[in-house]
């Protein structure tokens, strides 16, 4: 029933009317400045002014139609048996065959359905010639736009102390959060009163973190556990793993037995794909790999020492400072050293000594970062010194291709997830380099001078749209890079496979320079 009311009156008979008409502009207060009071004005400089930088929101409401489900079970009878032929015995359903087979009108309805049939599968099998019927779905046309980048967000450490960002990790569902890990990586040099918190932040209120994670000491590494995103690992600097379950609050879950730890800071833990999903390991510059199960941390499942005299020697293992682990090798793993060597591990072999299976050499400091192709899993990326270099499994006498020697260290990279030939990198001045080695191989396709100090850290979130960097003040910068760096171009895959020597393990491999030839004189600059 529809609920009318008709005004009988006129306009005129009710409510107040509006009489406008034009008048001249009047001053209704004078009142003249008074040279005393800016005297007593202090002026402010510099002036911070807090700015509002989250997305605005609205909030809807409609009124739906209720609809209402109900569930009812079907009894399924096999074929249309008549009532008096039981279809489990197998004499009945015989004679039953035979006799509907005789009738004429079997024969009839038979010969008619298996000409309509016949015309389905024909046409089924038919081949349309202009159909491209092994195009890449997701492949599209290579734009002719320049790569651009847009910050889109900052995230600043909320402790008076600053402490650097040293981890990154997005979460796993949604890539809506991020888990940041706040630390002092200078030996003895923490400031007093800094505080050991690391925190967690939704990208829709950046003004403050969601939950703060307090450890027993800082946290040099994060990472959320991809099977189950409300647990957290984390590497602290005495040397021991922590474990969170964000359900249980801002406390330690589980953490490892200080004694059975490792002796120095944890610069490497991942998470293993295993069915429990509670396995992982970690590396740390006392030259140890451990393997835990968060179900008992007392104490490592498994260590390996990164000697590669393959003397199981601690006093002679290399410090690891990068870890990395490809789920589509599940046997492989490799580490970053201190020492500028690679060290590529296979963790089934029968002996410790027989577990590091070869090395790469080919940087002057420590290797940063260390990650593996992801549609190439046998080339890898690191990044030390001034230069980033890809390498392939079969040549380990030198890389493939690596970038011109800069003019600030490199701190750390990844590789685009999307695209197999752009890769990141971050530098001691502040700058965000954006590699595409299809598209330029001399310079960086796009840099980007994210701040004024320097960038410790990246993580590439899953679809390769954005990019997180972290700083030596604790500052996190969310960043959005153009549609064509984060898009699979045309044909890409094959265009990586020919510009890298060695992502097809017959050709022979050769060294391809990004920038500058070693040979040609290039020095690190001092």
């Amino acid at each position: 029933m529809e609920i009318v009311y008709v005004y009988v009156k006129k306009r005129s008979e009710f409510g107040k009317q509006c009489n406008f008409s034009d008048r001249q502009a009047e001053l209704n207060i004078n009142i003249p400045p008074n040279p005393e009071l800016a005297e007593q004005f202090v002026e402010r400089n510099p002036v911070d002014t807090g700015i509002q930088c989250s997305t605005s929101m609205s909030e809807h409401e409609v009124n739906t139609e209720r609809f209402e489900m109900e569930s009812r079970g079907i009894n399924h009878v096999e074929g249309g048996w008549p009532k008096d032929v039981n279809p489990l015995e197998l004499e009945q359903t015989i004679r039953f065959r035979k006799k509907v087979e005789k009738d004429e009108n079997y024969i009839n309805a038979i010969t008619q359905l298996g000409s309509i049939m016949e015309h389905c599968i024909k046409q089924n099998n038919a081949i349309d010639i202009y159909q491209e019927y092994f195009d890449d779905e997701d492949a599209v046309e290579v734009t002719d736009e320049a790569p651009s980048a847009k910050t889109i967000n900052v995230l600043r450490d909320p402790q008076e102390i600053k402490r650097s960002a040293t981890h990154l990790s997005w979460h796993p569902d949604g890539n809506r959060k991020l888990a940041v890990a706040y630390s002092c990586l200078n030996f003895q040099r923490a400031p007093e009163g800094m505080s050991h918190e690391s925190y967690i932040w939704d990208l829709e209120n950046p003004n403050k973190p969601e939950i703060a994670l307090k450890p027993s000491s800082p946290l040099v590494t994060l990472e959320y556990n991809p099977k189950d995103s409300h647990v957290l690992l984390g590497g602290c600097y005495n040397g021991q793993l922590a474990c969170w379950d964000t359900r249980k609050g801002s406390l330690v879950a589980e953490l490892s037995t200080i004694e059975f730890s490792h002796r120095d800071p944890v610069y490497g833990s991942i998470w293993l794909q295993s069915k429990t999903g509670t396995e992982c390991f970690s590396a740390s510059t006392d030259g140890q790999v451990m393997w835990w199960d968060i179900r008992k941390m007392s104490e490592p499942t498994e260590v390996v020492i990164l000697d590669i005299a393959r003397k199981e020697q601690l006093e002679n293992a290399l410090g690891a400072i990068s870890l990395e682990f490809e789920s589509t090798l599940p046997t492989k793993f490799m580490v970053g050293t201190e020492q500028g060597i690679v060290i590529s591990c296979n963790r089934k072999a029968k002996t410790s000594a027989e577990k590091i299976v070869c090395t790469f050499s080919g940087h002057h400091g420590p290797i940063y970062a260390l990650q593996r192709n992801p549609f190439y899993p046998k080339n890898f990326l690191t990044v030390g010194d001034w230069t980033a270099r890809i390498w392939s499994e079969d040549s380990r006498e030198s890389s493939i291709m690596w970038t011109k020697y800069h003019m600030a260290y490199l701190t750390d990279g990844a590789w685009s997830p999307v695209r197999p030939t752009v890769f990141f990198t971050t530098r001691m001045d502040g700058t965000l380099d954006i590699w595409d080695f299809v598209f330029k191989q001399c310079d960086p396709a796009l840099s980007l001078k994210v701040c004024d100090e320097a960038l410790f850290c990246l993580r590439v979130q899953d679809n390769g749209c954005f990019i997180a960097c972290g700083s030596q003040l604790g500052t996190t910068t969310l960043l959005e890079v153009s549609n064509g760096l984060c898009t699979l171009q045309r044909n890409e895959k094959n265009m990586a496979s020919l510009k890298q020597p060695g992502l097809e393990a017959d050709e022979e491999v050769e060294g391809d320079d990004l920038g500058e030839e070693e040979g040609d004189g290039a020095q690190a600059p001092t």
